[in-house]
């Protein structure tokens, strides 16, 4: 006895031709190497046995390639003058040996921090003038 089953269709972004039609239930590696980095959708139409179709869309954002790390200006930070930056790009590269050169982003040292370095250099000259005498 043979059961019908129900087949999908694969499409990326607004593709006329499929990337993969299959009988369900299925798994399947989606390949996002051969994609630009960006968003995308993801539209999965099935159609079962007896004719009647279903479409769901699926939204996803690629990054394959390098990150990029901004030090300086965020999103939508209103400035002017000059912008000291600090920018840097790293990729995961092969992902079988790790490579450490580059593959951090150096930051300038937090301002709460400079103020309890302050803070505690007030106290301990503070607390030398009142606790020693010459």
């Amino acid at each position: 006895m043979t059961e019908d089953k129900s087949k999908i269709t694969l499409f990326v972004d607004e593709e006329d031709h499929p990337i993969a039609v299959m009988t369900t239930p299925v798994q399947f590696d989606l390949d996002t190497s051969k994609l630009t980095d960006g968003e995308h959708v993801l539209k999965i139409v099935s159609r079962s046995p007896t004719g009647r179709e279903g479409i769901r869309e699926i939204k996803f954002t690629i990054r394959n390639g390098p990150a990029i790390a901004v030090e300086g200006l965020n999103e939508n930070d209103v400035v002017d003058g000059t912008i000291p930056l600090m920018i840097n790009a790293y990729d995961k590269g092969n992902q079988k040996s790790f490579i450490i050169g580059g593959s951090e982003t150096p930051q300038s040292v937090p301002s709460w921090l400079w103020i309890l370095l302050i803070a505690f250099l007030g106290w301990s000259v503070y607390y030398m003038i009142t606790n020693f005498s010459i």
